[in-house]
């Protein structure tokens, strides 16, 4: 598994949590296939955890961002991109423009045409003016 995979991955967590499943080592394992020990296991891990526990700041900062939508309009799945994002973002470990890049090349996989250029914006907008 690379880091695109990860990324993947942590966003599918992070929905799966989102929607009342626990996004624990059942989902890892037995759907996402992803083992202990593997390239990439232990970023997966920090993700989801990190949203999961940042879950509060990171749904203001979004919703600062969002041109006046509220968390309730979004689909989840954007929202688990945005919230991955904006985690990962907070971290200050991966260059800004290639955190924007992966979610946004999330959401041309995951969710609508239009997906791409809103989480451009909110994580944009979330990088130039957040400190980490």
């Amino acid at each position: 598994m690379n880091r695109i995979q990860a990324r993947a991955a942590a966003m599918k967590l992070i929905y799966e949590w989102e929607m009342g499943g626990d996004g624990g080592e059942d989902t890892l394992r037995g759907i996402l296939e992803i083992e202990p020990g593997e390239a990439e296991y232990d970023y997966t891990q920090q993700m989801v955890e990190g949203v999961k526990q940042n879950a509060p700041q990171l749904d203001a900062q979004i919703e600062r961002y969002a041109a006046g939508w509220k968390l309730d309009r979004l689909t989840r799945v954007d929202l688990a991109i945005l919230r991955l994002g904006a985690y990962e973002l907070s971290l200050g470990r991966v260059p800004a423009g290639i955190v924007i890049n992966e979610a946004v090349e999330l959401s041309r996989i995951y969710s609508t045409e239009k997906a791409g250029s809103f989480i451009n914006g909110v994580l944009g907008g979330i990088s130039r003016t957040e400190k980490a």
